[in-house]
């Protein structure tokens, strides 16, 4: 269904009276050509891999808005991973309304599907970094890097015999990419990282 998942453990303030940790989701639509075929990566096999690897390639920060949330119960239609990734985020599973549409042309059931704010939230919330008040609804941004993944294949030349020029698969490209995503909590209190220094 072209899903990409992110899952964020957030550990705990104690002092802040936290004892657990708590798991976000967020799910949005998987471009072409945005991460290698898995077919690829198994035949390409990874010399040294041990090694802590550096991307060659840092591509934009992402900017993103979740304006809607995914049923956990309902979630499997969309993706089979979505039980196994999200399971500790049942109630914190964030997506786009663009992604949904996407989706819905392609048959899903939109009834896994929910707005938010939910229509009885007015006013509009505002930011958790603005808001004083720890058990207010407002909007939370948390953010996440990922420092290296396979993001293109990489295309070597030879010559033949006859001296005609060809190309084949010869590696992977690694990039780094940085996401921020904002997305509506019904209280503060989930979202006390998002605090203005």
């Amino acid at each position: 269904q072209e899903v990409k998942i992110f899952r964020a453990l957030i550990l705990g303030e104690l002092e802040r009276g936290q004892s657990q940790f708590q798991a976000l989701c967020f799910v949005t639509r998987l471009h072409r050509n945005e991460i290698i075929p898995s077919e690829s990566m198994a035949k390409l096999r990874q010399k040294n891999p041990r090694t802590v690897r550096q991307a060659e390639e840092v591509r934009g920060l992402e900017h993103l808005s979740m304006d809607m949330a995914l049923n956990f119960s309902k979630a499997a239609q969309l993706s089979p991973h979505i039980h196994n990734v999200c399971a500790e985020a049942k109630e914190a599973i964030y997506t786009r309304e663009e992604d949904v549409k996407f989706w819905l042309e392609k048959g899903v059931d939109g009834s896994m599907f929910e707005v938010l704010p939910p229509p009885s939230a007015v006013p509009e919330p505002r930011r958790c970094r603005r808001c004083p008040d720890r058990w207010r609804p407002c909007v939370c941004s948390y953010s996440l890097s990922i420092e290296w993944y396979p993001c293109m294949l990489k295309y070597c030349r030879s010559r033949d015999a006859a001296g005609k020029l060809s190309s084949y698969k010869c590696g992977i490209r690694s990039c780094q990419k940085g996401y921020t995503f904002d997305y509506y909590v019904p209280q503060k209190q989930l979202c006390l990282w998002d605090e203005e220094t």
